[in-house]
């Protein structure tokens, strides 16, 4: 359970690993033959000109390579994707398309089925149908003209077809690459990747644009700082975003520092709930807060994709632009986690654990007997709405989770307990849970209105939302001089270096014992819940790497064990964490420290803008939900 050798993270972030390869992905049975080196027109599907209502998906560029086109329409085909390209000479020219059928674990039946066309042409091959990784699967073969092409992804289904990106070549038998290093060389040969044109630099670079995140670029921007915001979606607040719409939770205003919040208030929504309609979580609130920063630069939609660390110090990291490709490098003194999967802490080679430790090691008498990989799991949220019986029909799919009278699930929505991949590994395995997910969203409605004894009842709703976003809860915990635990919360234990305070209960989710009888995974949760008291201080050690020297972290990945994460892990807890991580980040800029120096020698100087605040002093709405403990 111990992750800091690293091993399975190099697996999947092959260009920190000083190019390590990859084993090819399995191909599907048109996957491109070994050949000459594949030169053509590569044509990225996330660059399309026009997405039309293909969704573009970038949470799963560390194991498959980019980003790429989700067709999500909830069963409903979306409008196609276009494009326009040049050919640069006439000929006959071979289409290849990088794609993969996501349900095969589960059935044959292809749900995600789509089409090239060639100039408002449908190319011979149905697309989505062939592997269960991904692979290359030719679409055609076509004689054209030199000069100006369109081309259209044409959805077939509604169900989540994806493509990552069209090659278009004159050679009939080209290598095509699979494994992520050959993919990276392959993009940046052909332009798809934009490398660097030089440095920026920043005094703090904040990696993960949540409400850790947030809180922590604007506190640190407040004292000072030039901050650099680093998000992979446009859309900023992470699970408390219209996107994923989990409301926040935990107390604010509390504890020594009674200012802590300031910045969680000012940024999130007045309502609370799961699953509600978009505007229920003021997407516009966070980003508004964060543009009226002059000293934040905000770059989103960028991934973080290689970090440059020496001597136990991060120098600089490189992300990228999830739709055009083109990378930026930057440096900065100090940087903060806020990933949530500890992507930055993992690239920089900081100690990190995941999963479970042993009572033996921890003491806690929630932890188990023996150390595994078991970790809370990532929802799949979705709601049904009511609309008139004629638009209420649902393709009566044979591919989705099979249910039955006795297994189905009779809701019209599904919040936070829809939650699956405890056993499987939350950041190798993220694209088959999410997917997963989806088969049972899709296989439950499928019941309910076609096959069920009182389908009736659900004959004048249809899905009006489901999530491809996964709302996590945990994965990678990087560790700093204080680990955090459960005891240490209960004993009340009092540590010099207090400061926000964590207000939930010890809220640790199991799989359902009911649903784990009738399915091999399990995709509905329970929750135990252990209170301690109130309030309790977070020790600030739990916020920096303790041997990655200037690595801040804030948000679900700071040093704590798993069973601590139970009460940590909440968002507005998170907003104050990052709060407090801006903070220390101003004095480690004021007096040249690093996070680990601040608590050796500037501690009182920390306290003092604990005690400060960093908020603007205008009343906010009041946020009376959810606060638990």
């Amino acid at each position: 359970m111990m992750r800091s050798d690293r091993r399975s993270f190099l697996r999947l972030f092959p260009l920190a690993a000083a190019a390590q390869a990859l084993p090819a992905l399995a191909v599907g049975e048109d996957a491109a033959p070994r050949g000459a080196p594949a030169e053509g027109l590569l044509v990225e599907a996330e660059r399309f000109d026009d997405k039309g209502g293909w969704a573009v998906d970038a949470q799963f560029t560390h194991t498959m390579g980019a980003p790429f086109l989700l067709a999500h329409g909830l069963g409903r085909p979306v409008a196609d994707a276009k494009t326009r390209i040049v050919l640069p000479e006439a000929g006959e020219w071979h289409i290849w398309v990088r794609t993969r059928d996501w349900a095969r674990e589960w059935t044959q039946a292809a749900p995600g089925r789509f089409q090239v066309e060639l100039d408002g042409e449908p190319l011979p091959a149905t697309l989505g149908t062939r592997s269960r990784d991904w692979a290359w699967q030719k679409a055609g073969s076509h004689r054209l003209a030199a000069g100006a092409h369109t081309l259209a992804l044409h959805d077939l289904t509604g169900f989540d077809g994806r493509c990552d990106a069209l090659f278009l070549t004159r050679e009939p038998n080209p290598s095509l690459p699979n494994d992520l290093t050959g993919l990276d060389a392959f993009r940046r040969r052909l332009g798809a990747i934009v490398p660097p044109r030089g440095t920026e630099r920043f005094d703090l670079v904040v990696a993960g644009a949540g409400i850790a995140g947030i809180c922590a670029a604007i506190s640190a921007a407040r004292l000072g700082l030039r901050v650099a915001l680093v998000n992979d979606r446009e859309i900023l607040g992470g699970c408390n975003s219209s996107e994923i719409r989990v409301h926040l939770g935990g107390h604010l205003f509390v504890g020594p520092y009674p200012k802590l919040g300031a910045v969680v208030a000012e940024i999130g929504p007045a309502r609370g709930g799961n699953a509600a309609p978009a505007d229920r979580y003021e997407d516009a609130r966070k980003m508004a807060a964060v543009r009226a920063e002059p000293n934040i630069t905000l770059l989103a939609p960028y991934r973080l994709t290689a970090a440059e660390a020496a001597d136990g110090a991060i120098r600089a990291v490189t992300v990228r632009h999830t739709e055009t490709g083109a990378e930026r490098r930057l440096a900065a003194p100090r940087f903060v986690d806020a990933t949530g999967d500890g992507t930055l802490g993992a690239l920089a080679g900081a100690d990190f654990r995941y999963g479970r430790e042993s009572r033996a090691e921890t003491k806690e008498r929630r932890a188990p007997e023996t150390a595994d990989r078991q970790v809370m799991g990532a929802s799949i949220q979705w709601y049904s709405e009511k609309c008139p019986e004629a638009e209420g029909a649902f393709p009566d799919v044979e591919w989705g989770l099979p249910f039955d009278e006795q297994t189905c699930e009779r809701v019209t929505m599904g919040e936070w307990e829809w939650e699956t991949g405890m056993a499987w590994d939350q950041i190798a395995d993220a694209e088959r849970i999410r997917d997963y997910g989806l088969a049972v969203v899709y296989g439950n409605w499928n019941f309910l209105k076609n096959r069920a004894a009182n389908r009736a009842a659900f004959a004048k709703r249809r899905l009006g939302w489901v999530a491809f976003l996964a709302g996590k809860r945990e994965s990678r915990r990087l560790m700093g001089d204080v680990v955090l635990t459960a005891n240490d919360i209960a004993a009340r234990r009092a540590f010099p270096d207090a400061c926000c305070c964590t207000s939930w209960t010890i809220d640790l989710h199991f799989p359902d014992p009911a649903n784990a009888k009738r399915f091999r995974m399990p995709f509905k949760s329970v929750a135990i819940h252990t209170r301690f008291g109130g309030p309790w201080p977070i020790p600030y050690r739990c916020l920096y790497s303790r041997n990655i020297a200037n690595l801040f972290m804030a948000g679900r990945d700071i040093s704590v064990t798993h069973v601590a994460l139970g009460t940590v892990r909440v968002m507005r807890t998170c907003g104050m964490m990052g709060e407090v991580v801006g903070m220390a980040a101003a004095l480690c800029a004021r007096h040249d420290l690093s996070p680990r120096g601040v608590y050796e020698h500037r501690l009182d100087d920390l306290k003092a803008l604990m005690a400060q605040g960093v908020g603007t002093g205008k009343p906010q709405p009041p946020q009376r939900y959810n606060m638990g403990g």
